[in-house]
């Protein structure tokens, strides 16, 4: 049976999904959807995934932070007589939106999406030009307050980190000198500044400003400690024999992910980042070792896919365990909500 996201029901919006699933068949069978189960997305965007789970039968609550993905996907909400719920807010928590140990299965798409990055007026995208602005709730400090407001050691950690840009001294030291003669408001202005002082080398395929978009969008959304969060809630929101599958596409994500899956299925409670915890049963095996990641056919027709991994997990009986956030080692940066308070 075809998983594809033009089956059975309509694309988000009425017409043709902008956004392509990754992984989208490797997902489903991960997920194992059955009529009569109950499913949460816990990233709706255009609703590949949870086009997907609902032609198999299964209802889906669907969440995503971005209100202009939720409104897009209220003429599908209609379609589904009741089998398909739309919630904006943010996945780490969904256990209560989904109910404690009460869904079959949790999926999570982590980073931007590609209605968002194919829109300029959202600043996400160094490739057209608009506001810089990387928010994926419309709300909250935006990349521009960070930008402009984040003194210089704590601009270089978060590019240097979040980013894993190499020249990330560099960048942040121009970005200041700048900022103070004229602020930066747009999207190609900081990435033009980007390029100049950081252009990519000979063997570089990507465009200089990548990592340091991506690090400014992590940290206006605070992806990282988000996923985290979401993780533990899954484990809290699963019953027995539910399916956890996670898509990440670069390595602090996936670390996360692997950091938690290797912890949750090991028969102690924690690692040795948590060595006072008690030993406890695992909460999740895993029906797979290691990741999943996307066939040559798939990045050929979707080059979105080529960093993508997909790792999967079953829940057991085992009663969640306790949710600390040290378990996955994150940097400590300063809030995005600081540079706001520092700009008024």
């Amino acid at each position: 049976m075809s998983t594809g996201a033009g089956d059975g029901i309509a694309a988000a919006g009425g017409g043709p999904a902008r956004h392509i699933p990754v992984l989208l068949d490797e997902v489903i069978a991960a997920l194992a959807p059955r009529p009569g189960e109950v499913f949460l997305d816990g990233t709706f965007g255009a609703g590949g995934y949870t086009r997907a789970i609902l032609n198999a039968g299964a209802s889906v609550i669907a969440i995503d932070r971005d209100p202009d993905a939720i409104a897009s996907g209220r003429a599908m909400e209609a379609q589904l007589a009741g089998r398909l719920r739309l919630v904006q807010g943010r996945f780490s928590d969904l256990d209560i939106h989904g109910g404690q140990g009460a869904l079959d299965g949790v999926v999570l798409d982590i980073g931007v999406s590609s209605m968002q990055l194919d829109e300029g007026e959202r600043g996400f995208s160094f490739r057209q030009d608009g506001p810089l602005d990387m928010r994926m709730s419309q709300s909250g400090p935006s990349a521009a307050e960070i930008v402009n407001h984040a003194d210089l050691t704590a601009l270089t950690r978060i590019i240097g980190i979040l980013g894993e840009e190499r020249q990330a001294s560099a960048t942040a030291g121009a970005t200041v000198g700048r900022r103070a003669a004229r602020p930066f408001s747009r999207t190609a202005d900081l990435a033009a500044l980007v390029a100049e002082t950081a252009p990519a080398g000979p063997r570089e395929r990507i465009h200089p400003a990548t990592r340091t978009f991506q690090a400014l969008r992590i940290h206006v959304n605070d992806e990282l400690g988000e996923l985290g969060r979401a993780l533990f809630a899954a484990e809290r929101a699963l019953t027995a024999g539910g399916r956890l599958a996670v898509v990440t596409f670069h390595s602090l994500e996936d670390r996360i992910v692997k950091r938690f899956l290797a912890d949750r299925s090991g028969g102690v409670g924690g690692s040795r980042h948590l060595p006072e915890v008690k030993a406890s049963e695992p909460t999740f095996r895993l029906p797979k070792r290691g990741a999943q990641t996307p066939t040559e056919g798939e990045c050929a027709a979707n080059p979105r896919a080529r960093s993508a991994k997909l790792r999967s997990a079953i829940r057991t009986e085992a009663p969640a365990r306790s949710a600390e956030m040290s378990l996955f080692g994150l940097p400590r940066l300063p809030a995005a909500e600081t540079f706001k308070e520092t700009s008024r």
